[in-house]
């Protein structure tokens, strides 16, 4: 009779975020695959968790499935962990997890941390739609293909980004979404330095430059959609028209307003009216 396969989230940075469930599952079941064995066995050992350890990682996840699916199906309990997180967010175990169920494996998720959620919720961006990108290419010119395909998205976007890549990849981010796009930037979440601003990509890029030290552990990007930039530019246009209409004639008004902002005057001319008649 098969077993089952539970899908182990473990801290990011912070173990306290270790969760009960976590620990009693890892001691549990007969045996843990994990990304990295030797990463995993100091968070085993923390806990006391003896639990016997077997590597499955990107190199070798394809080689290894059959063998772990076998176990299971002769009814030894399996966890899967990540060096860090939830397993499969940018990191390996999906091909397991695909295979077990493929054979009628039941696979158990045991929540925890994870950095883009956890990113997400305290940059102060828009989270009722969001999609995660992962990391992007490693290739600028591939790099950037990819962002302009992203550019009119309007839901809130998530990317991981290596340390030695940060600033490029911002600088790449400020050149096709615009540098007065929002975006949240979270490194080394729950760790002794962890960092967590707002700001706009181009703040971004001068923050990074001028402080080395943003440029190492783990990064997390949260980036303001399109439309949440063209409402920002639309609060500042209103802002601007509403002061300008205390002592100008709604003409005048929408005349300096597009000679400051760039905007066509017929727009600023048809908000001012529209702002005038409230």
């Amino acid at each position: 009779m098969s077993a089952q396969l539970f899908v182990v989230a473990t801290p990011i940075g912070h173990l306290d975020d270790m969760t009960f469930r976590a620990i009693e599952t890892l001691k549990s079941v007969s045996i843990i695959a994990a990304e990295d064995t030797r990463t995993s066995a100091q968070l085993l050992k923390h806990f006391n968790i003896s639990t016997p350890l077997t590597a499955c990682h990107d190199h070798n996840e394809s080689n290894k499935i059959d063998v772990l699916v076998q176990r299971l199906l002769k009814g030894e309990n399996m966890a899967l962990i990540s060096d860090a997180g939830t397993p499969l967010i940018s990191d390996p175990g999906f091909k397991l997890v695909r295979a077990a169920q493929e054979h009628g494996i039941r696979v158990i998720p045991v929540p925890g941390a994870c950095a883009a959620i956890a990113a997400l919720s305290t940059v102060g961006l828009p989270s009722d739609r969001f999609s995660f990108e992962g990391f992007l290419s490693s290739k600028a010119s591939q790099r950037l293909l990819q962002l302009e395909k992203l550019k009119d998205e309007t839901q809130t976007l998530i990317f991981y980004e290596a340390p030695h890549r940060i600033l490029e990849c911002v600088k790449n981010m400020a050149d096709v979404f615009g540098a007065d796009r929002p975006v949240g930037f979270a490194r080394e979440i729950t760790k002794t330095f962890e960092t967590i601003r707002k700001m706009t990509l181009g703040e971004l890029v001068k923050f990074i430059e001028s402080d080395h030290n943003q440029q190492k552990g783990e990064i997390v990007l949260v980036v303001g959609g399109a439309t949440q930039e063209k409402d920002m530019e639309q609060e500042k246009l209103d802002q601007l028209l509403t002061r300008l209409l205390q002592d100008l004639s709604v003409k005048a008004a929408s005349q300096l307003a597009a000679d400051l902002t760039g905007i066509k005057k017929k727009v600023a001319y048809q908000r001012a009216l529209e702002l005038t008649a409230k």
